[in-house]
């Protein structure tokens, strides 16, 4: 069965605005999304992505170089992942057409390619 990757974009400020009680209460809502998904046998895996927002790679004359990025005052920033099996995209799209980061984002869905393997 096909594998998608769903990345879910946000605003960092969306997060930030809330009260710790509001992002215990949201944080069970993902939890509680991924269980149902695993339980449904349809979770690959899934991380959240830390806040520091990591590395940008590109390479340029055969050097390799390295920025910071994207930066807290970026407007849209992948927060995390979840990978899921789904026999096409109408499918993945019923399946996470209740995830909890519809209400705070948006989500890209992309299916993976084995390449062949």
């Amino acid at each position: 069965m096909p594998t998608f990757i769903m990345m879910l974009h946000e605003d960092p400020a969306t997060f930030a605005a809330m009260s710790p009680d509001e992002m215990q209460a949201t944080i069970g809502q993902y939890m509680a999304w991924g269980q149902k998904m695993e339980a449904s046998g349809r979770l690959r895996g899934g991380q959240k992505l830390k806040d520091e927002g990591g590395r940008r790679l590109t390479a340029r004359d055969g050097k390799l170089l390295v920025t910071d990025g994207p930066f807290a005052e970026a407007k849209d920033v992948i927060g995390g992942f979840f990978m899921i099996e789904a026999a096409s995209y109408e499918e993945a799209e019923a399946l996470i057409a209740d995830c909890p980061h519809l209400r705070y984002g948006e989500i890209e869905l992309r299916e993976t390619d084995d390449c062949g393997a």
